[in-house]
């Protein structure tokens, strides 16, 4: 059985480009088989509304929403840092599919005993 995997990505699209890598290493452990969690925090968490998400970072990069789709398609999921997301005033009604409110004692029970790849942008 695969590892699970979990992103930790506190970065928005300040840094596109680092989102970009941040998916891309999402995208490639869920469509090998690993169950995977991106954990957003920061400025991360805005990722998770509707229409955030858009463009892309570079020349030769994929385009985000493009990105997205692959992740949801392969059974990818959201933690999104209640505290980070309240801060910011976002509606929790509002997510995009796969992500939900949870921070970082429900991220410990779904990681549980087994073996964790980790990865933090």
């Amino acid at each position: 059985m695969a590892n699970k995997a979990v992103i930790s990505l506190s970065t928005g699209l300040e840094d596109a480009e680092k989102v970009t890598v941040a998916f891309l290493v999402a995208v490639g452990a869920a469509e090998t088989g690993r169950e995977t969690m991106m954990f957003l925090t920061k400025e991360a968490v805005r990722l998770a509304v509707p229409g955030v998400a858009l463009g892309t970072a570079c020349d030769g990069c994929p385009p985000l929403p493009e990105l997205l789709k692959r992740y949801e398609a392969a059974g990818g999921r959201y933690y999104v840092c209640p505290i980070c997301f309240n801060a910011k005033e976002l509606d929790a009604d509002d997510l995009i599919a796969g992500a939900e409110i949870n921070g970082t004692v429900p991220l410990w029970n779904w990681i549980g005993d087994e073996p964790a790849t980790t990865f933090s942008y």
